[in-house]
């Protein structure tokens, strides 16, 4: 089974799955870790910024297990993960979004076979906006208005003021400050693709390097709207209820509407590993990503605000790769 392909496509087709099992919690029937013997050496993590402290939490995890295995987390974007892995500096290459076709070509030419895809949990990408914004939900069509030029998902005008979108007082004239992350982020690719249809960004918004300043900036502006990873939430925005069509029911950013598919912006998030088909992995890289499809590994997955993998999705990484 080549599980490359089956999870290659970013829409949460297997997520629905997660229904199966207490959505909020994680699925009791995945096994306990236990460590083994000698496991030892390095391990290097480049690429999502929004997996970032993820990463960070796996690595501590990691650690409790094998205190000797030294491990070295970067965060700067997912389009810094596929070179990563192809020049050999990254042993674990954390992507927001799956590879493109021309980043796997560049990685196969060097080694003759396609990167392991490892999808490690499921995120949902959030529309913030100030916790003092009333607003009660808005449809993908709108939201595409707001940050795009072009329109491509059916809006028919540009929406510019927060009274197009149903806010009345002191708020109608209101503008937006719109907040987006960067070019190689691997989350500005995926809002691009699919709460824009694909579409042009506008050239007023506030590119951020990092989730977390996307967020930021939406809290100190009260006309602040942005997008970024649900783990990002806090005190000081409200996350936008969202419906996929125009006058649709909106949907909270909920593990359970993430795993009936009914919140439109649930995603996976990928590890990208080099497994030779035809060589067994490392001892380092193997046991972390046993760890990765066990209880604890995700446990921490809830713990981050990310919603946990199904055992039966994990079993069958698990099995495809001998763990």
């Amino acid at each position: 089974m080549n599980l490359n392909k089956v999870f290659a496509a970013t829409a949460l087709a297997t997520a629905v799955m997660v229904s199966n099992i207490a959505v909020a919690d994680v699925d009791p029937n995945l096994p306990e870790y236990s460590a083994v013997s000698g496991v030892s050496g390095n391990l290097s993590s480049i690429g999502s910024d929004t997996l970032n402290n993820l990463m960070a939490l796996w690595a501590e995890e990691f650690n409790r297990f094998y205190p000797n295995v030294n491990i070295q987390v970067q965060g700067a974007g997912s389009s810094t993960a596929p070179p990563a892995l192809t020049e050999g500096t990254a042993t674990l290459a954390p992507m927001s979004r799956g590879m493109r076709q021309s980043e796997i070509q560049a990685f196969e030419e060097r080694f003759g076979y396609a990167p392991y895809e490892l999808p490690v949990a499921i995120d949902m990408l959030a529309v913030y906006v100030n916790k003092d914004n009333p607003i009660e939900g808005l449809s993908l069509p709108q939201v595409d208005a707001i940050f795009s030029a072009t329109r491509r998902c059916g809006g028919e005008a540009d929406i510019t003021r927060w009274g197009q979108v149903g806010l009345s007082g002191a708020w109608e004239n209101r503008d937006f400050a719109l907040y987006s992350r960067n070019a190689v982020s691997g989350t500005y690719g995926y809002f691009k693709d699919n709460a824009l249809c694909g579409g042009d960004f506008k050239s007023s918004i506030n590119e951020q390097p990092g989730s977390s300043s996307v967020v930021q900036g939406v809290s100190e502006s009260i006309n602040g709207i942005g997008y970024s990873g649900i783990g990002y939430r806090t005190s000081g925005v409200r996350v936008v209820p969202l419906a996929a069509e125009a006058g649709g029911e909106f949907f909270e950013a909920s593990a359970e509407n993430a795993a009936t598919g009914d919140y439109p912006l649930a995603r996976y998030l990928y590890i990208y590993i080099n497994k030779n088909p035809n060589q067994d992995l490392d001892p380092q890289t193997r046991e972390f990503v046993k760890m990765l499809y066990s209880k604890q590994g995700q446990e921490v997955v809830f713990r981050d605000g990310y919603v946990p993998l199904p055992e039966s999705l994990a079993a069958r990484v698990r099995a495809d790769l001998g763990l």
